[in-house]
């Protein structure tokens, strides 16, 4: 495949994919507002739009998907067929086949490795039991009209669910059935026809102007998706955006690091001169260039941090399709309120807090979300909600996902980790309200009875944890009996480019992540006591476990004084503190990754390379806090 041809496909899977996840928010909209007849036209005109482009490529199983959906969604608009919840079960059914195979050719280069046989006829089966039900029907058929659900047509038919899923259920032994192609007609404007698939060559004019169209038809889709429900945004925009894989993004945000951490030794090696030669003019001069250099550096790095931002919208897109099929699958009625959407996150943060929050909001809809059932019992409203809020605050982004379920039940919590020999009941007993509830971060923790496809391997809230840390993020988390539960994320803006507060060990030095250190602390040797093997600190009346990083590192311990530095870092709920030689300074620093090689080494999440051109190994303290907590709990028992 030529070069040319690869960016046309990377082109064609870019646009389908921003395509399809709009249109997983257009079906839950359209499930609520089966009316909406701009929202169906523009779900038909994406459907329309990506089997064309298939077809131009020659991806011939998705071509086949694609115009049997298309179908389907065109008797909806003309009122031949009722929006109800199962013919969207169908129709996602069909999206999802679609992102198979998109899977596909960007592994493979083909669409030839999914089975779509099944999903084909479910679809043609479906539009024949309407046909079918529609014969007894003499009424001619008429178009949709911007009418009031009581106004449709006569001809509009709401099929059975179980008359369809019968001949569903039998449909891999049907052949499929030859439909006609479908008449479409022209669309506010603009005509809904494109060429029939056919497998392009290399160089075919005709593909362009296919996926210009496309490219259109993802615009309207994505805006249209973040609009007001049933107003569209109208007029043609003009674009002024420029798609840049993100791979470039990184080189650049890695050649701004090293430019970085060259400014960085020019700015200590400048001062170490002016402290030499500050009557030398010369010496001046090269101050107020390296002054100008650090302007001009400080506001590049912000130019490009910004190039790699991103709307949460981005996360939060997969979210209302996934609380919907849960939600039918649990038996529970659930509202998702989506909360901020336009705050912007680095893209790396970004595709990192995907899976926590999946994590997050499944919990909130199988533990803490009651049936309409339970909720009637408690005096609550049949429906529950799930909020997902972000907003910036200071350098940070702060993400919150709430429920107004049952919240927290503490006293299960407790029994089930005493039950799984997680802690003991002394170590229960003595513990917070607030402890107690943090117990659901231990691994292999779950309150579920049984194993199930959403939930009860305990594999969940510790995950959670583990990738917020690995961000250097910290989680909170809260909760009132009856009322519902919340947790808190709050993450830095990029984690390229970090603030770091110097330590020494010894002759070593390490970078603590500013953004989980809480204080740092003067104290002497007597003041640490040990409980157990544990070494703790009494600190304002609270018991702060240690850890001394010269231990941890197997550094040999040469310290002649009697007083060290304890740095008090706070990760979620858990606080502990580092015992450090010498507090040296803060800084920026650039994370470099230690490489394949390197990659397992514990409790360091890269390296940075300091203005006195040393290299200094960043602290994990995801990895700090898990040995911290294992210790803890090993040392009270």
């Amino acid at each position: 495949m030529s070069e040319e041809m690869k960016e046309i496909l990377n082109d064609f899977l870019a646009e389908s994919s921003e395509m399809l996840e709009a249109l997983d928010q257009h079906f839950v909209k359209l499930e609520t507002e089966p009316s909406n007849t701009e929202l169906l036209n523009e779900i038909f005109r994406c459907m329309h739009s990506m089997k064309g482009s298939a077809g131009f490529l020659g991806f011939s199983h998705l071509v086949e998907v694609a115009h049997q959906a298309e179908s389907l969604l065109n008797k909806l608009r003309q009122g031949e067929m009722s929006v109800s919840p199962f013919i969207i079960d169908i129709i996602l059914e069909a999206v999802d086949a679609v992102k198979m195979l998109q899977s596909d050719i960007r592994e493979t280069g083909e669409d030839s490795h999914v089975e779509t046989h099944l999903i084909v006829n479910k679809l043609a089966l479906t539009m024949d039991s309407a046909d079918d039900l529609k014969l007894s029907i003499p009424s001619p058929r008429k178009e949709v009209t911007e009418a009031a659900p009581s106004d449709r047509p006569r001809s509009s038919v709401e099929i059975p669910s179980s008359s369809v899923a019968v001949a569903i259920e039998h449909s891999s032994v049907h052949p499929l059935p030859d439909h006609p192609p479908v008449e479409e007609p022209a669309m506010s404007g603009e005509t809904a026809e494109l060429p029939e698939p056919t497998a392009l060559s290399e160089g075919s004019s005709g593909l362009s102007e296919v996926l210009n169209k496309m490219k259109e038809a993802a615009s309207r889709t994505v805006q249209a998706a973040s609009s007001p429900a049933g107003k569209p945004s109208g007029g043609k925009e003009e674009d002024q955006t420029v798609r840049v894989e993100t791979k470039r993004l990184d080189h650049v945000m890695n050649l701004v690091g090293e430019l970085v951490l060259g400014r960085n030794r020019l700015m200590k090696l400048g001062f170490g001169l002016e402290e030499q030669y500050e009557t030398n003019p010369l010496v001046r001069e090269l101050g107020v260039t390296l002054a100008q250099l650090n302007l001009v550096t400080s506001d590049l790095q912000l130019a490009v941090m910004k190039t790699r931002m991103v709307p949460i919208r981005k996360v939060f897109s997969r979210f209302p399709r996934l609380v919907r099929d849960l939600a039918s699958k649990l038996g529970k009625q659930v509202r998702l309120e989506l909360v901020g959407e336009d705050t912007e996150v680095d893209k790396s943060v970004a595709d990192e807090l995907s899976d926590p929050l999946v994590h997050l909001v499944r919990n909130s809809m199988d533990h803490g979300l009651e049936t309409a059932a339970e909720r009637h019992l408690n005096g609550k409203g049949p429906e529950g909600y799930v909020r997902l809020s972000a907003n910036q605050e200071g350098n940070s982004i702060v993400i919150r996902v709430e429920d107004n379920g049952r919240g927290l039940q503490v006293e299960k919590i407790g029994e089930k980790a005493v039950a799984k020999g997680l802690i003991d009941q002394a170590d229960l007993d003595a513990m917070s309200h607030r402890d107690i509830m943090n117990l659901i971060f231990l691994p292999g923790f779950s309150t579920a009875e049984q194993v199930s496809d959403v939930s009860g391997r305990g594999v969940g809230m510790d995950v959670v944890r583990t990738n917020i840390s690995r961000m250097n993020g910290s989680l909170e988390l809260d909760s009132e009996p009856g009322q519902g539960s919340r947790v808190t994320i709050k993450l830095p803006l990029t984690v390229a480019i970090i603030q770091a507060l110097m330590v020494e060990v010894e002759c070593a030095t390490f970078a603590i992540p500013l953004a989980s250190v809480v204080e740092a602390v003067k104290v002497t040797k007597d003041e640490i006591k040990s409980v157990n093997g544990q070494a703790v600190l009494n600190l304002r009346e609270r018991i702060l476990p240690l850890l001394d990083l010269g231990e941890t590192f197997q550094i040999p311990n040469g310290r002649s004084g009697d007083e060290c530095y304890v740095v008090v870092v706070t990760i979620g709920e858990q606080q502990f503190g580092i015992v450090v030689d010498r507090l040296r300074a803060q800084e920026e620093v650039v994370i470099k990754s230690l490489g394949e090689f390197l990659a397992d080494v514990k409790a360091v999440a890269g390296a940075t390379i300091t203005g006195d051109g040393k290299v200094v190994l960043i602290l994990d303290m995801a990895d700090l806090v898990r040995e911290v907590h294992t210790a803890t709990y090993t040392g009270l028992r």
